[in-house]
């Protein structure tokens, strides 16, 4: 299986012309990149956010040749139903070329909660609408009564075709047996390839388990990394973002942050793709928005040498 590689499209993209917009997605594509994904927010920490179904369907007309990624999704604080629609509206506007990436979020509590989620409940609330979702998307006629979501006769016409991928996100144990009963792979963040690798055979458990013997998998990791001249010019620019985005020191996140030149990136990222990664998602913080094309091509190319 060969290696996908992703990216996030550098910060501004969005202010600028629909012009610069596509030559910013046709070097992305020239560089080497498979696929564009951006995240999901409603209300983090400040009110901060993007509505990532609106991001990714924007940006699959800009380019036709790039996939498109919702990497993740915040599935807990939506109704599974109008998911779905949009899932199948994507199938028409963009056929082929989606990716939905979901999990639980958590990170800001206060999110679930102006959202009307109880917090400790958002595991069990995407595993019924994982269950929801799977059956629409095939073209089932749905009834179901569970302790978040009752349905009666419900379906989405046209049925989603192609079909569209749902990767699951998270660290926990939870997180495995959520993608091996749902997914269609499973998306790492913040793990040692040690663990990484446990987290592939705990899925393919939990898949074998649930009478799924026939998946085509599609793992992935998601990865911040800082590119510069030095590993301490590296260390600088991921730093930085980081804290800025999530509010807490660089120190609780640096032992799963590769930085230094694409190469030393590269080097760190690789026991990932030998574990069985076949999707590289790439969230790179460098001097400017050309470096982080280039830096982005380049640590693609090395890792599919």
């Amino acid at each position: 299986m060969g290696l996908d590689v992703g990216m996030v499209v550098p910060a501004g993209f969005w202010s600028t012309s629909v012009d610069a917009r596509r030559k910013t997605l046709a070097d992305i594509s020239a560089a080497g990149i498979d696929l564009v994904y951006m995240a999901d927010h409603v209300s983090f920490h400040d009110g901060s956010g993007t509505d990532g179904f609106v991001e990714v369907a924007a940006l699959s007309q800009l380019n036709p040749d790039l996939r498109v990624m919702i990497s993740i999704y915040l599935l807990p604080l939506r109704h599974p139903l109008p998911v779905a629609r949009q899932l199948a509206t994507m199938s028409v506007v963009a056929p082929g070329r989606m990716l939905f990436g979901v999990g639980i979020g958590g990170e800001d509590r206060h999110e679930m909660e102006v959202c009307g989620v109880d917090p400790s409940t958002r595991g069990r609330r995407t595993n019924e609408s994982l269950a929801i979702l799977r059956a629409l998307m095939a073209g089932e006629t749905v009834d179901f009564d569970g302790e978040f979501f009752q349905l009666s006769q419900a379906r989405i016409r046209p049925t989603v075709a192609p079909e569209i991928p749902i990767i699951v996100g998270g660290r926990s144990n939870a997180a495995l047996t959520r993608a091996g009963r749902f997914g269609d792979g499973w998306v790492g963040v913040w793990c040692s390839p040690r663990r990484y690798t446990e987290a592939l055979q705990l899925i393919s458990e939990a898949a074998t388990a649930a009478g799924r013997t026939d998946v085509n998998w599609l793992h992935g990791y998601q990865p911040w990394i800082g590119v510069g001249e030095t590993r301490a010019e590296g260390r600088a620019y991921v730093a930085s973002q980081m804290e800025a985005f999530y509010k807490l020191p660089f120190e609780n996140f640096e032992r799963y942050v590769p930085y230094g030149t694409p190469a030393d990136c590269a080097a760190a990222l690789k026991p990932y793709v030998d574990a069985g990664c076949s999707l590289m998602n790439l969230k790179i913080c460098a001097a400017d928005d050309v470096t982080t094309v280039a830096a982005a091509g380049e640590i693609a190319r090395l890792l599919r040498a």
